[in-house]
């Protein structure tokens, strides 16, 4: 993996875990069997060192998973654009890893947590969606094989 140019900007490992944690969404970037580019946006959720994202149960992402585990995920935490130094202010990460499907409890546990993060005032409507939705979706782990942070502000 390249190190990042600017070394001034770089922020820590826990500090980049954390800025992952509190972004909205981010981008999975796949790539399918004749080398195509996909990146998509997504919410996701930070658990035990790792991302995870829900989808569909079929769709271009798996396609791409399930032939090329090795993914990057994207987020921008924060982004201010400063017009009179032709620049902008932001933090952002990036994690490459591999990506693989889970099940059973890690897959509950996933969507209780999503929950928590989007939606924490509707806990008990949400374990009612999650119990009617959990076999209507896939759970994607990214295994955090290297991480990178960035910030200028």
């Amino acid at each position: 993996m390249r190190n990042i140019r600017d070394m001034n900007k770089q922020v820590t490992r826990d500090e980049a875990i954390s800025l992952l944690a509190q972004a909205e969404y981010g981008v999975l970037s796949t790539v399918d069997d004749s080398g195509q580019p996909y990146g998509v946006p997504l919410n996701f959720i930070v658990l035990d060192g790792a991302v995870y994202l829900h989808c569909g149960l079929e769709g271009h992402k798996l396609d791409n998973i399930s032939s090329n585990h090795q993914v990057c995920f994207t987020v921008v935490a924060t982004s201010t654009v400063v017009p009179s130094s032709f620049s902008a202010n932001y933090e952002s990460v990036i994690v490459f890893g591999k990506a693989h499907i889970v099940h059973d409890m890690e897959k509950v546990t996933m969507l209780k947590e999503l929950v928590k993060k989007y939606s924490h005032e509707y806990q008990d409507k949400g374990l009612k969606v999650i119990e009617s939705f959990k076999d209507k979706c896939t759970v994607i782990r990214i295994a955090i094989e290297h991480i990178t942070g960035k910030r200028k502000k």
